[in-house]
């Protein structure tokens, strides 16, 4: 990587007139806002399909994208919408949170309507796009049709053991019977594809770099799982034998149970790793560079028995290693991959991440409770790394300055010379962009000066979660300004060609 910056912030983050950001006018203004600002990565959180919960990193589909992120203004000029139809629905009353509630209850009418007008148009892309992703759209879509025709129960659930059990016959009458849900989940992802494909071009061509995530795991209520139990350590009633989580941390006392189903990596180093290349190379083709969170679960993963409480009885258990990675670059050559490399990291986490050749990740907020040892301590990182003042699990840095023990504060205002005039918040940016690491992201909320309240998530709480959403111009040209000029300072700006050539 080159010396370079970025900004942390969800798609679902932006602003729109319709509950929720997405990929339409006020993505591209983020876009011109990131280009004014010096920026060249865009990060994101991961873009799936989201499920009960409307957490990212648990989603219907490790391939599908998520059709909350469609723009219904972009629908309109197309033709499939008109504007009546877009704003009919209430979409909530608040400019700053998204109402998950009333997103499920009135997005999908919507882009029902949207979809039956297509239905009655040129549908060659449509079956182009169809045709190319068959490999995971054909099980997405039937699944999240049947999921319905069920009252929208886990497959786990399904009361048809032949649906349920993915069993051949059942597929072809299932998929005969909802055929028109069939086609509409289809072509929700059609609409998806098309819409991000735009936009990623727009961002590149104006020099910024789409920055995605992809989580290590899928949740137990999707496509994935269903269709494909054998990728999974599953019983013979095709439950989880033990899922994912990690051990009690800085987060959580009893630790963090996601109750992800976990994977039988012996399966999948007989098939050489072949749904990893499937995924990463899907993957490869949304983002410009991917992370991968949790990447200490390839070397050792926190196994927590099916049933289970909460995560503190869990076993670590040996990852794939060197072996997934080798074969990915052998299939795929070199793709771009940030390792989330936080938590408990033994020696053995370490030479793994050094063997793979991917960049680590460094968090300022992590680096003021331990004394000079500690890793994150900007004069302990070296330059193949990504620092960030906090993450989308962290609480904002104002938040964090608020709520932190005063002797970590202290540490912190003496070791980055911090003072109230600067703001600590832009202090603490300060001190990222200063750092050695190769790549700086800095959260939104932070170069807002946002409090806690603006936090993205809470590991281990439900109900509050990814909700925030950045007030109608908030990244205004003086912030951007700001930004550009702390960019430049550090030597964090990439000029374009077109600006070398005018020099």
């Amino acid at each position: 990587m080159k010396r370079s910056a970025g900004v942390l912030m969800h798609l679902t983050s932006l602003p729109s007139p319709h509950g929720v950001g997405t990929m339409g006018r006020e993505a591209y203004k983020f876009v011109d806002f990131l280009e004014q600002a010096g920026q060249t990565y865009w990060q994101v959180l991961p873009v799936g399909h989201t499920s009960y919960g409307d957490s990212p990193y648990q989603a219907f589909s490790t391939f599908a994208g998520n059709p909350y992120l469609i723009d219904l203004d972009l629908l309109c000029e197309e033709g499939l919408l008109t504007a009546e139809e877009a704003a009919t629905p209430d979409w909530g009353n608040d400019p700053v949170r998204v109402d998950y509630g009333k997103l499920f209850e009135g997005r999908f009418s919507v882009l029902e309507k949207a979809t039956d007008r297509a239905k009655e148009g040129d549908l060659t892309d449509f079956h182009q796009f169809e045709k190319e992703s068959g490999s995971w759209l054909d099980n997405y879509a039937l699944y999240m049709a049947v999921k319905e025709f069920f009252g929208l129960k886990s497959w786990c659930d399904w009361p048809d053991d032949g649906i349920r059990l993915h069993k051949a016959e059942s597929v072809r009458e299932y998929a005969g019977k909802l055929r028109e849900r069939v086609f509409f989940w289809k072509y929700l992802q059609f609409l998806f594809s098309a819409q991000w494909k735009a936009l990623k071009e727009y961002a590149n061509q104006r020099g910024v770099l789409l920055f995605g995530d992809m989580p290590i795991y899928v949740a137990l209520d999707s496509a994935d799982v269903w269709a494909e139990p054998e990728l999974f350590w599953l019983d013979k009633k095709r439950r989880p034998v033990c899922v994912a989580g990690c051990p009690p941390d800085y987060f959580s006392e009893t630790g963090q149970l996601w109750g992800n189903p976990l994977y039988d990596w012996d399966y999948h180093q007989k098939t050489h790793y072949r749904w990893w290349v499937r995924r990463i190379r899907h993957a490869a083709s949304l983002f410009d560079v991917t992370r991968i969170d949790h990447f200490r679960g390839f070397e050792a993963y926190y196994a927590i028995p099916y049933g289970a409480e909460n995560a503190v009885n869990g076993a670590w258990k040996k990852g794939p290693g060197m072996k997934l990675f080798k074969e990915l670059k052998k299939q795929l050559g070199k793709i771009p991959i940030i390792a989330e490399d936080l938590g408990f990291l033994t020696p053995a986490v370490r030479k793994l991440l050094k063997k793979s050749g991917y960049p680590g990740m460094k968090i300022l907020q992590f680096a003021f409770d331990s004394g000079e040892a500690n890793d994150y301590l900007p004069h302990n990182c070296d330059r193949h790394c990504v620092v960030y003042t906090g993450t989308h699990d962290n609480d904002t840095t104002a938040g964090w300055f608020a709520a932190a023990p005063k002797k970590d504060v202290d540490f912190a205002v003496q070791y980055c010379r911090l003072n109230k005039r600067e703001g600590y918040h832009w202090g603490l940016i300060r001190t990222a962009y200063a750092s050695v690491s190769d790549l700086a992201v800095v959260p939104m909320q932070d170069f807002l000066g946002l409090g806690g309240e603006c936090r993205m998530n809470t590991p281990s709480t439900a109900g509050d979660n990814w909700q925030w959403r950045m007030a109608p111009e908030a990244a205004t040209p003086a912030l951007a300004k700001k930004i550009r000029e702390l960019t430049a300072l550090y030597g964090r700006l990439e000029k374009r060609e077109d600006e070398q050539e005018k020099e």
